[in-house]
């Protein structure tokens, strides 16, 4: 039959036993609690920031391209035969070529400057999700040569139009005139409106047809960009690798990675900086395992000496008290992950009902553009925390565990 060996037995034993010392229960289990607080702050806040992070990310590529693939001068002359080219690329879901230019958009006393992106309505649902976004009218009223354009929400209210209403649209390249270079001043019909749920987008930028968006640009016949979609938007690096490959030395790729890494590494270091304050609460229970140890240790000197005069080795002595301050950071770890996964996976009806409790409400909506506070679990995540937490516990245990394998028997029994 399999025997146990007597040092696990004795570490769980002095585990389980009742104490004289009630003091040191009581370190024990606020050390146990303090664990399983930690791993449950820490599985929970990581998961709401991937949740953040997973969110904008989506509102911002879903009104941009994965990747943008224009000629060396910044203008595109043959698309149609470029997305011939990429369209059966692996991972490729589609392609849309557009125009992006800077300009000022007025109406009466107000001028606000926006990004302008010329587009084809017919192409543009391949690489960016607008039509979703509208709140009033559609990407096909964009007609060519119909100088229509559509507005963000927050654009248009700053200008003080909406649907049906004129504004003139004054682009930097200039017209030469008997008078000199004058700018290029075109009117057009506000005919669609969308909310990103982006201040950048929702502010900052108007579309226009591509046509339109030719003429008022000087592109002539030719176009800014083809823009690239992607089925796994993490694979832009291969994708843009292997295309770069099959192309001429006269075009550039850029990817979203490229064009929006302050912001992504921003946020990258912000969730770097929570895991680390907020692993400060596991070491600090980790500390409160040292005490306890040590009192225990203290505790049970004349039973280490008996161990140590009937053959016991200072190893496995060490060895004991090791097992019972894991078996200390076990239970918390394991407590700390059932509530961090727990909580982590029911956030969206957890904060309902806080909300609910309480009579606020997190995020308004009107505000935040978000109803509910998003969260992903990312099992790396949890993992990583998981072995955070037991070294710590290990490394916790070392110290009082080798203070009792140094404890000498007669020292300990004199006063016995």
């Amino acid at each position: 039959m399999f025997k146990l060996p007597y040092e696990l037995l004795l570490g769980l034993r002095y585990t389980k036993a009742k104490r004289r010392n009630g003091f040191i229960s009581f370190i024990s289990f606020s050390s146990m609690i303090g664990i399983a607080l930690g791993i449950t702050a820490l599985i929970t806040v990581l998961s709401i920031m991937n949740g953040f992070q997973e969110e904008l990310r989506e509102r911002i590529l879903g009104m941009t391209s994965h990747i943008t693939v224009t000629e060396s001068n910044e203008r595109l002359q043959n698309w149609n035969a470029l997305y011939n080219k990429v369209i059966n690329q692996p991972h490729v879901l589609g392609a849309a070529p557009n125009i992006m230019e800077q300009g000022m958009l007025t109406n009466n006393n107000q001028v606000k400057g926006a990004a302008i992106r010329g587009i084809l309505p017919e192409f543009e649902g391949q690489v960016a999700d607008i039509q979703s976004k509208m709140v009033y009218g559609s990407l096909n009223d964009l007609t060519a040569n119909g100088f229509n354009i559509i507005l963000g929400g927050q654009l248009a209210k700053s200008l003080g139009v909406t649907v049906g209403d004129k504004i003139t649209l004054i682009a930097p390249q200039g017209s030469v005139s008997p008078v000199g270079v004058v700018p290029r001043i075109k009117r057009f019909t506000v005919v669609g409106l969308f909310e990103a749920g982006m201040h950048e987008y929702d502010s900052g930028l108007a579309i226009i047809h591509i046509d339109d968006a030719q003429k008022v640009f000087k592109y002539n016949d030719s176009y800014g960009a083809l823009q690239l979609k992607l089925d796994d938007l993490f694979l832009v690096g291969q994708v843009r690798k292997k295309i770069a490959e099959q192309m001429d030395d006269g075009y550039l790729l850029r990817d979203w990675t490229q064009q929006h890494v302050n912001f992504f590494k921003a946020i990258e270091m912000e969730k770097r900086m929570m895991f680390i304050v907020l692993a400060l609460i596991i070491m600090v229970a980790a500390f409160n395992i040292v005490s306890t140890m040590v009192m225990v240790v203290t505790d049970k000197q004349s039973d280490i000496a008996v161990l140590r005069t009937i053959g016991a080795t200072p190893n496995s002595i060490m060895l004991i008290f090791i097992i019972q301050g894991l078996v200390i950071g076990i239970l918390g770890s394991v407590m700390g992950l059932i509530g961090g996964i727990s909580l982590a996976s029911n956030i969206d009806v957890i904060v309902p009902f806080v909300e609910g409790l309480l009579g606020i409400q997190f995020f308004p909506p009107d505000i935040y553009y978000i109803s509910q506070v998003p969260s992903k679990l990312d099992w790396n995540d949890v993992w990583s925390i998981t072995m955070i937490a037991f070294i710590l516990t290990l490394l916790a245990t070392l110290y009082p565990a080798r203070k009792a394998a140094k404890t000498q028997p007669a020292e300990a029994l004199r006063y016995e």
